[in-house]
């Protein structure tokens, strides 16, 4: 994975100190809070108590009615680094994709404070004030210093993947839409031509968009051609065209 070096230093030594005990929904939307948790970029200049730079929002997963390569694309308030990072991933880890394209999700209302305390301590204090609530849907992030929402970025395809691992592709695969691979793993099932058989499932129904007026035949033809596979559904396209 081509990653900047200082990029690839965040993603890595990223960790989720608390996980949400709720897994995202299968069916609707999800919405989950974040504490992501940094030292202060000046720490080095100062002697007296530790401080934790403290990041509080939301993350947003909505379900998209088609499972379409441009969904990967529909990531609403990370920096572009981060963007890339989750798409660099995505590109290397084709059922990784598969599942990305399943969801559309946005941070919103960021905050920050400065907490007295080292990181453990204060993730301790907001694990316990999260455990008091009952809140099921808030995790808590050790972060990377100004490239924190590549820790949030990490966490969010920890997530999914845990997510769609556990609740997700078992209704998958009841519906033959999820296999294993030579090495025992889950993956997505593809047919002879390696094309995975829950992309050709949304590709029929939006066929049957476009034939009743519900989509424009261009943006059928645009997603084949991300896909890379206008070539095998070009006559089933074209006789969209033809009067009876």
């Amino acid at each position: 994975m081509d990653m900047d070096e200082r990029i690839k230093y965040a993603f890595e030594h990223s960790k989720v100190l608390k996980w949400p005990k709720q897994l995202l929904s299968s069916f609707g939307s999800s919405e989950v809070n974040y504490h992501v948790l940094t030292e202060p970029v000046y720490r080095e200049f100062t002697k007296g108590e530790a401080e934790t730079v403290v990041r509080e929002g939301k993350v947003s997963w909505y379900r998209p009615q088609l499972i379409t390569p441009e969904y990967i694309l529909r990531i609403e308030g990370f920096s572009e680094e981060a963007k890339n990072t989750l798409l660099a991933i995505a590109s290397e880890m084709p059922d990784l994709a598969n599942i990305l394209y399943r969801f559309h999700f946005k941070r919103e209302v960021d905050s920050m404070s400065f907490v007295s305390g080292s990181i453990e301590s204060v993730a301790d204090k907001i694990a316990g004030d999260i455990d008091r609530r009952g809140d099921n849907l808030s995790a808590i992030i050790r972060g990377e210093g100004d490239l924190w929402d590549i820790s949030l970025s990490k966490f969010i395809l920890d997530m999914m993947t845990r997510s769609a691992l556990q609740s997700q592709f078992p209704e998958l695969r009841k519906k033959g839409l999820i296999t294993y691979n030579n090495l025992g793993y889950q993956a997505i099932a593809r047919d002879a031509q390696g094309i995975p058989l829950i992309a050709k499932k949304e590709i029929d129904t939006m066929f049957d968009m476009v034939r009743h007026g519900d989509m424009d035949p261009k943006d059928l033809k645009i997603e084949l051609d991300r896909w890379g596979l206008f070539p095998l559904y070009q006559d089933r396209f074209f006789d969209l065209f033809k009067r009876g």
